[in-house]
């Protein structure tokens, strides 16, 4: 920007103060800068997106039982595998409780037996009120007919009568206690059922005391300390995470989103480069794995997922770099050396030296940066040439001894 302004206010002054140097000293010699020429070429457009890495899983391990840490059983940082035992609580109450359980469930098991003993045996009082009233109302109906031949007394029919009445009641006693024999059955059976559960839980229970990792990856650190009481309610005691791949998450705009999905494998095709903080490129190129289900509707903006292969676990979830990817190419883009672009407040100006080696300002639109190039949409034709040393030698219209750039 300054070199512009130079350009421009020494522009205003080139009558007066050549003419003036050439009648006192003669005429100086045109200045040295060096040139460019301006590049046709294809080009790929390459795009960069902030990205952070994650863990392609990331196990929290969380106590699911309530007792205090006896045992930490892994090294913090260290790969572990599917099943390994990372800690261990105090097992002494769910086993208690477990004990209990048997138990409660044998007495449940004593009592259907009880029960089963009960219904046979008012099975048996049944049978037998049942055949003490068929011969009570054989009794009846024979005395009847002798009765009206008055050949027994009335009493004597009566006493059949009510004899029959009474083993009726009888077979009906019986039979509901044959029913409450078996509703007892049913109770028992249900606290059978209720204690072989309650079993299973103080099993399932007294399991939970042994904390281990549900995937192959790398431990991270302890979030609690050995005597510490841990429980449901506690926060995670350390997290377990797959690293290889892992997951890079970077966030495109939904223009790009867009212009990606327009070729409904594009993003598939897609192969990313990661660049690492200290600027090394990550020698294992990435493939594209999925897209969020939704753009944030305050960003505008919607994150995707790239995988990486990370041998020897290098690669740690939380770390920052950038997700490069070549998404085209551009045909017969026109290149310059970033440094022959001057800024002046929103417009950009190149010097151009023309073949009778002369200077001009031309109003350039440039466009992408490729490396230290830039590329320019408007403003300059292919094998032109450009200043990009010794702009604060030169202005408009005087010549200059273009020498090759470095």
């Amino acid at each position: 920007m300054c070199a512009a302004v130079f350009l421009l206010s020494m522009s205003a002054l080139t009558t007066t103060s050549c003419t003036r140097a050439s009648t006192a000293a003669g005429a100086p010699p045109p200045p040295d800068v060096e040139v460019a020429v301006v590049e046709q070429k294809d080009i790929p457009i390459e795009r960069e997106w902030i990205g952070t890495l994650d863990g392609m899983v990331n196990a929290v391990i969380k106590a699911q039982v309530n007792g205090y840490l006896l045992t930490q059983n892994y090294t913090e940082g260290s790969f572990v595998r599917k099943g390994q035992l990372l800690f261990e609580i105090d097992p002494r109450p769910m086993r208690a409780a477990a004990d209990q359980a048997v138990g409660q469930l044998a007495q449940a098991n004593a009592q259907i037996a009880q029960s089963k003993a009960g219904l046979v045996q008012a099975q048996a009082q049944l049978v037998s009120a049942e055949a003490n009233q068929r011969k009570a109302q054989m009794d009846e109906d024979r005395y009847v007919p002798l009765a009206e031949q008055q050949a027994i007394t009335q009493q004597d029919l009566d006493n059949a009568r009510q004899s029959n009445q009474s083993m009726q009641a009888q077979v009906n006693a019986a039979k509901a206690q044959v029913e409450t024999a078996k509703a007892q059955i049913e109770a028992a059976q249900a606290g059978v059922t209720a204690a072989a559960a309650a079993v299973e839980t103080a099993k399932v229970n007294l399991g939970f005391t042994k904390l281990t990792s549900p995937i192959d990856g790398i431990a991270g650190v302890a979030a609690t300390q050995v005597g510490n009481l841990v429980g449901p309610a506690s926060s995670a005691v350390t997290t377990v995470s797959t690293l290889d791949p892992i997951k890079a998450n970077f966030t495109v705009s939904e223009q790009e989103y867009v212009s990606l999905t327009r070729d409904a494998s594009a993003l598939n095709r897609l192969s990313l480069e990661l660049i690492l903080s200290d600027g090394s490129v990550h020698p294992q190129k990435g493939r594209f794995s999925f897209a969020d289900r939704e753009v944030n509707a305050g960003t505008g903006a919607i994150q995707l997922t790239g995988l990486f292969p990370n041998p020897g676990n290098k690669l740690r979830p939380g770390q920052y770099g950038k997700v490069r990817a070549t998404i085209g190419i551009r045909r017969g883009a026109l290149l310059v050396p970033q440094r022959s672009v001057t800024d002046t407040q929103g417009s950009y100006l190149v010097a151009v030296v023309d073949p009778n080696n002369t200077v001009r300002l031309a109003p350039v639109k440039p466009g992408d940066r490729i490396g230290s190039s830039w590329v320019i949409e408007e403003g300059l034709k292919p094998g032109e040439r450009v200043v990009t040393e010794g702009l604060f030698k030169i202005r408009p219209g005087a010549p200059v001894n273009p020498k090759g750039a470095k």
